[in-house]
């Protein structure tokens, strides 16, 4: 398998160098489809190369997507048949049944959700071979993490033209599409990670919220009970929200966070 170059920061240009399957690597088993969603726009990564499915997964949520991801096509056929998603990456390249049978199968029952090939097969009969299947996009490795980013974007965006996909709960309003934020019309400048802490606690209004199921939605990681990321987050999350109104994230004692505007409420300062 030709190597996968990542620089260490995921602001620089990211390039992935190659995509060769000769040898490939096993399939992570895809996470339970069933799983609560966290936040954002619901993308499926369909890749067997661990680095590439890592980077790219890891990349995207970053950016406050939701992602999902299977290492072959018998369990990406079941997490497309489990739930809607907004966008599926695909490589042709599986084992077992290729992502292009794979795509065929799809289309039967789903002629809708926006599909964009990331493979090696970069030639020209190969990439009028994938949009003829039902492909909605096509982009070949190497590719910069930005312009996969980009294509993403757009693909979700056409996906949900039609669809409400803003978020709106006390004074606050958020658009996963745009992943634009702002309270009583001021505009949020808000990390990718402040976005997604506030884009969950919109989807949970009026919810008492554990620190671990949190931790474990919105970080994708288990809380060990001693890390402060939470806390430091919430903090910066808060200061900028109450510039433009009074306070919406209520610490409870020995119990999480709960988000809304609740009078008389016992909570921490």
């Amino acid at each position: 398998m030709n190597p996968v170059a990542v620089t260490e920061s995921k602001r620089d240009a990211r390039l992935f160098l190659g995509g060769g399957h000769a040898s490939p690597t096993p399939p992570r088993d895809p996470r339970p489809v069933e799983e609560e969603p966290s936040v954002g726009i619901h993308v499926l990564v369909v890749e067997d190369e661990t680095a590439i499915a890592e980077f790219v997964v890891r990349g995207l949520r970053e950016e406050g997507f939701t992602v999902e991801q299977s290492g072959d096509a018998k369990s990406a056929w079941q997490a497309l048949r489990g739930r809607s998603w907004d966008v599926v990456l695909l490589d042709w390249c599986l084992p077992g049944p290729d992502g292009l049978s794979l795509l065929q199968r799809f289309r039967e029952i789903d002629q809708n959700t926006p599909v964009l090939f990331l493979t090696a097969r970069d030639t020209v009969s190969e990439r009028v071979r994938g949009l003829d299947a039902g492909a909605d996009d096509y982009l070949c490795k190497p590719f910069a993490f930005e312009e996969l980013l980009a294509r993403v974007r757009a693909l979700a965006r056409r996906q949900n033209s039609g669809q409400p996909a803003i978020f709106s709960r006390f004074g606050v309003r958020m658009d996963p599409v745009s992943q634009r934020a702002e309270r009583a019309g001021n505009d949020l400048d808000l990390t990718a990670k402040e976005y997604a802490l506030l884009l969950f606690f919109l989807r949970h209004p009026d919810e008492v919220m554990s620190r671990t199921r949190i931790y474990e939605q919105v970080w994708d990681e288990r809380y060990d009970g001693t890390s402060n990321t939470l806390e430091v987050h919430v903090m910066e999350l808060r200061r900028k929200l109450e510039a433009h109104g009074p306070r919406l994230i209520h610490t409870l004692r020995s119990r999480g966070y709960l988000f809304g505007e609740v009078a008389g409420l016992r909570a921490e300062k």
